[in-house]
């Protein structure tokens, strides 16, 4: 494998602020330019004893070096905040792309498929940051945020494979370590039922090809807004999960709560633990708990 070039800080820099939204690299950019230039421009203290002679020198010091990163840091930042809105706007040609084309996925390459997926759920309401990781199965590759809740993705661009039980199994590992509200295991193909079992009952979705397709033109498609929802992002709908194991073919009925489509989850402690009910689908978003019993 070819060694990685090391990278200056000024180089890391951008890289990471190329990871946030354009916006912040952009405030960071004039914060630390204010906060800089008031540390160049102070006054010199006056040095009359050997005490202010050594804090002279420090301010020396500081001074210079503030003088230099006044000018460095926000140019850096700028540079990351422009590389993060191209991204931003080659994911939304990328949707719309997707959205037009019935292979729009599947010819994708890895890193588009990850900058699609990042792309769809920010349409979603969803603060979203991507990881750029080093390979196409490296570890989680978008980080979600919405409110206080923190989420997970991870993208498996597999044009050939299903994707088994062991990824989702490491992404719910992840989830448990970091504490998060949920997580998402994104393909461009599909699952193996194992992999479906698992995720029953537990706060992890799976979303394949076609239904990511489905779901990408759906939000390209424009939409009135409702009543009842106003411009608030809706939830993940059931269709675009991966099936539960269960077969039969049921009609989703909607939360007594707040009516969004409910989903089929399995108890997994309580009174009847393995009990299958129905659960509102935007749990992990609004913390909803509807649920209904299961019709027999």
């Amino acid at each position: 494998m070819a060694r990685r070039n090391k990278q200056s800080v000024f180089e890391d820099l951008i890289d990471v602020t190329a990871l946030m939204p354009w916006w912040m690299g952009t405030v960071l950019a004039f914060v630390s330019y204010f906060m800089l230039h008031a540390l160049a421009t102070r006054p010199a203290p006056v040095m009359a004893t050997a005490a202010q002679v050594s804090d002279g020198i420090t301010h020396v010091f500081v001074g210079g070096l503030a003088m230099i990163g006044q000018y460095l840091l926000p140019f850096a930042f700028s540079l990351g905040a422009l590389v993060s809105f191209f991204k931003r706007r080659k994911a939304g040609q990328l949707h719309d792309s997707a959205a037009r084309r019935a292979d729009g996925i599947a010819s994708m390459s890895w890193r588009e498929f990850e900058a699609l997926v990042g792309e769809f759920f920010r349409r979603q309401g969803y603060s979203v940051v991507q990881q750029g990781g080093a390979g196409p199965d490296g570890g989680v590759d978008v980080l979600l945020q919405k409110g206080s809740d923190r989420y997970l993705v991870q993208c498996k661009h597999w044009r050939a494979l299903r994707v088994g039980v062991q990824p989702v199994r490491e992404l719910y590992g992840v989830m448990a370590a970091r504490r998060v509200a949920g997580g998402f295991v994104v393909t461009s193909g599909e699952f193996t039922e194992e992999a479906r079992r698992f995720a029953e009952g537990r706060e992890i979705q799976l979303i394949e090809g076609n239904a990511l397709q489905r779901g990408v033109r759906a939000q390209a498609a424009p939409a009135p807004a409702s009543r009842a929802t106003g411009n608030r992002p809706m939830p993940i709908r059931p269709e675009e999960l991966a099936p539960v194991a269960e077969p039969a073919a049921r009609s989703a009925p909607s939360c007594p709560l707040c009516s969004a489509p409910m989903v089929l989850r399995q108890a997994r402690n309580g009174a009847a633990p393995g009990k299958q009910f129905w659960g509102c689908s935007s749990y992990a978003q609004t913390k909803c708990r509807g649920t209904r019993e299961l019709a027999s």
